[in-house]
C-alpha cells in the first residue's frame, strides 16, 4: 500500500487517477487531503507517508529541507483561479482586468485561501493598491475549508479559488476564470517521502499520473495536464 498527502486543491482528481492505477497494477493507494499548509507541516514534522502532492514551490521547499528526495518530483497538473458567487446571485463581469477589479471593488465580501492562489491574489491586490482598502473585507477560509463553501453560507460575497475546488461544490455558481491578464495558475507536483520504502512503485504511480493517459481526468476536474 501506498499513502500519500496532498492538499485540497487536487483531492478528487488524485483519487480517481489513483484508484485507475490501483486496478491496473493491484496496489492499494491512500491519499489524506488536507490544506495545503498543514500537508507541508506535517511532512516537514517527519508523519510517515510514501508521496506528498503539493503546489510545486512547497515541494522544492520540502527538497530543500530534506523530506522530499532530490529529483523525485513530477509535475502533474496546471490548475487556475476562478471565481464563485453565491447560486442565485448576479454574475459579475470579470471578462477584463478592468471588470475584475471593479468587481472586487464593489463586493461587501471577498474570500480566498491560505494556499498558493490566495498568495497571488493578495499580490494582485497590492499591485493595484488596494490591499490597505480591501482588507476589513477579506474572508480568509481556514486550511481545509473550500471558500465555495463560505460562498454557499453568504459569509463571502465573491469567492476565489482554484477551479477544481469550486467546480463540484452546491450552492454556488462559478463565474469563470480569472481573466488572462491576471490569471493565477499553480502547478501542483508530486515527490517522493524521504522515508518510503517503496520509492520505485511511488515513481510508476506518479509517471502514470503525469502520463496522456490521465489528461482527460484532470480536465474533468477543471485542470490541465502541466
Amino acid at each position: 500500500m501506498l499513502t500519500l498527502i496532498s492538499s485540497m486543491a487536487t483531492r478528487q482528481v488524485l483519487v480517481e487517477l489513483a484508484d485507475a492505477w490501483q486496478r491496473s497494477s493491484g496496489v492499494e493507494v491512500r491519499i489524506e487531503s488536507v490544506g495545503g499548509v498543514d500537508a507541508a507541516k506535517r511532512v516537514q514534522a517527519g508523519e510517515s507517508f510514501d508521496g506528498v502532492v503539493l503546489a510545486s514551490d512547497a515541494i522544492d521547499k520540502l527538497v530543500a529541507g530534506g523530506q522530499v528526495l532530490a529529483g523525485s518530483r513530477v509535475d502533474l497538473v496546471r490548475s487556475s483561479v476562478a471565481v464563485a458567487v453565491q447560486a442565485g446571485a448576479p454574475l459579475p463581469d470579470i471578462g477584463s482586468e478592468a471588470a475584475l477589479r471593479s468587481a472586487i471593488e464593489a463586493a461587501p465580501t471577498i474570500g480566498y485561501s491560505t494556499g498558493p492562489s490566495g498568495v497571488a491574489l493578495v499580490k494582485l491586490f497590492e499591485r493595484w493598491g488596494l490591499a490597505e482598502a480591501l482588507k476589513p473585507r477579506i474572508v480568509q477560509a481556514p486550511p481545509g475549508v473550500p471558500v465555495g463553501q463560505l460562498v454557499a453560507q453568504g459569509q463571502v460575497a465573491l469567492g476565489f479559488q482554484q477551479l477544481s475546488e469550486l467546480m463540484h461544490l452546491d450552492g454556488i455558481s462559478v463565474v469563470g476564470n480569472l481573466p488572462e491578464a491576471v490569471s493565477i495558475t499553480t502547478i501542483f507536483s508530486a515527490g517522493t517521502c524521504k522515508a518510503s520504502s517503496q520509492a520505485d512503485t511511488l515513481a510508476r504511480l506518479f509517471s502514470f499520473m503525469a502520463s496522456a493517459e490521465a489528461a482527460a481526468v484532470k480536465q474533468r476536474h477543471g485542470m490541465q495536464a502541466a
